[in-house]
């Protein structure tokens, strides 16, 4: 079918601790943080797909211990003395610097010295580190030496609660039929689930449509197939 869209405007992610919805999919996980005292030499990896909460819950801990967030694609171009006086830090997206050699140095070298200076890392990537493609042996090593918390695959209650939010994010009050048709119907990623109400937001801005079971219908066709 076809559509006019609209333009895709920027939402305002909500991170607190408040906005983060626990469920069997990822109270493990959510535990494991919370005891971030306990973590086998004060490191931890957070494992999950994309749009799994990795960021949020990284936010979360953050908040809960003063600890610093960076990208690990800026490593690279940072001062890692500087960055391993932190008593706490998150580095995101460990697998977006793997095969960059300057990269995996940089955090192989802030791996060690913020351990050794007493602090607490935290790092977040997708699946397992076993599974990221690290070149740097020694980096790999650490990785692969290192506890994982997992995020699950969400169930039908944390899939309708992530779609609230993402909804709420864009203040965004959809018909009360939307979220059970969406959980029901969609495929249980938290990647869809954003691109399903970043579309039904843009249509229904374009084509002055209601944000209804019928448009989450359109959508969802849409996203199956995008050129009919």
């Amino acid at each position: 079918m076809s559509e006019q869209l609209g333009l895709n405007l920027p939402s305002k992610t909500a991170r607190g601790r408040e906005d983060f919805f626990v469920s069997p999919a990822n109270a493990l996980a959510v535990a494991t943080l919370e005891d971030w005292k306990n973590w086998p030499n004060r490191k931890m990896i957070l494992s999950g797909p994309r749009g799994s909460g990795k960021t949020h819950l990284a936010h979360v801990w953050a908040g809960d211990t003063g600890a610093d967030v960076l990208a690990a694609n800026g490593l690279a171009d940072s001062d890692i003395e500087a960055l391993a006086q932190n008593p706490f830090l998150v580095v995101e997206d460990i697998p977006d610097i793997a095969g960059q050699n300057s990269a995996e140095q940089a955090l192989f070298h802030l791996h060690n010295l913020i351990l050794a200076n007493g602090g607490t890392l935290l790092l977040t990537g997708d699946a397992a580190p076993s599974r990221w493609p690290t070149r740097l042996p020694d980096l790999a090593s650490r990785l692969q030496g290192t506890s994982v918390a997992t995020l699950d695959p969400p169930d039908d209650a944390l899939l309708a609660a992530v779609l609230l939010k993402l909804f709420a994010d864009r203040q965004l009050s959809p018909a009360p039929t939307v979220i059970g048709y969406l959980v029901s119907n969609m495929e249980r990623s938290f990647d869809i689930a954003g691109q399903v109400v970043a579309l039904m937001d843009r249509i229904a801005l374009a084509n002055r449509r209601k944000l209804n079971r019928g448009l989450a219908a359109d959508v969802l066709d849409i996203l199956r197939d995008p050129d009919p």
